[in-house]
């Protein structure tokens, strides 16, 4: 999970080419919107398709549960876990 956790990280901070950011700058149970990280919906967009490209999982833009998993670095890895 550690493995996957990083992963995420590191595709956070490439797919949204973020220049001040390191992946281990990511704090893995901190939110990821508005505190936190500080995306945005724009960002959601942009991490939702790298993430199904490279997890090849299933998301679904406007559902809530969809919401829950973009909710932090845990959560995301959660779900890959169990979506793959």
């Amino acid at each position: 999970m550690e493995t996957l956790k990083q992963e995420i990280k590191e595709l956070i901070v490439a797919s949204l080419e973020l220049e001040d950011i390191q992946p281990n700058d990511i704090d893995d149970s901190a939110p990821l919107f508005i505190e936190g990280l500080g995306l945005d919906s724009i960002d959601a967009l942009e991490l939702g398709l790298a993430i199904k490209k490279k997890y090849n999982v299933k998301l679904d833009a406007n559902s809530e549960e969809t919401k829950r998993y973009f909710a932090s670095v845990n959560s995301l890895a959660e779900f890959i876990s169990q979506a793959r």
